[in-house]
């Protein structure tokens, strides 16, 4: 594997932390649940990482399972912040060394701090590995404990998860 391949970064990083990942291939899925199909796995297996911009150039990871949405007022209590939000692409790559889709925290060219629902605690989960076709395998806790990431209350429910956000 060559260093210029983002997965590279990842199993380096994972080493580092003596982290024990598995990465496989992974075809691009049209949906959540046919990526979650294609892995074998529910749609809440599926962590995403969502890069949030701060005050200036601060930025968080924020892992969200892939069956529920980021809620902005439970995130902004736990970080602290009266404004997070979700940064340009270009920002996004620029503060993480990833191209959307593929962000992780392993490997990031910045070790921002690790914010993470508490629905992924207990389980061995799937996420982005760096590189696009590709999906890395980890167990939750360890991943939140490599990182001290702070767990809470992060997101609320989708309904029916390609559905609209419930309403308050």
């Amino acid at each position: 594997m060559s260093a210029t391949d983002p997965t590279a970064r990842v199993r380096d990083a994972a080493r580092a932390r003596g982290l024990d990942i598995e990465i496989r291939e992974s075809p691009r899925a049209e949906s959540l649940e046919e990526a979650a199909a294609l892995r074998g796995i529910t749609p809440a297996d599926i962590v995403k990482t969502l890069v949030v911009k701060g005050k200036g150039d601060q930025y968080y990871f924020a892992l969200v399972p892939g069956d529920r949405a980021i809620s902005w007022g439970k995130l902004r209590a736990a970080v602290g912040a009266n404004k997070l939000r979700l940064p340009a692409a270009d920002l996004a790559l620029a503060a993480t060394g990833y191209e959307r889709g593929t962000i992780v925290p392993l490997g990031s060219t910045t070790a921002w701090p690790v914010y993470a629902d508490e629905r992924i605690r207990g389980k061995r989960v799937s996420m982005g590995a760096g590189a696009h076709g590709h999906a890395l395998y980890v167990d939750a806790d360890a991943l939140l404990a490599a990182y001290d990431a702070t767990v809470a209350d992060l997101t609320d429910p989708i309904d029916g998860i390609r559905g609209e956000l419930p309403r308050e």
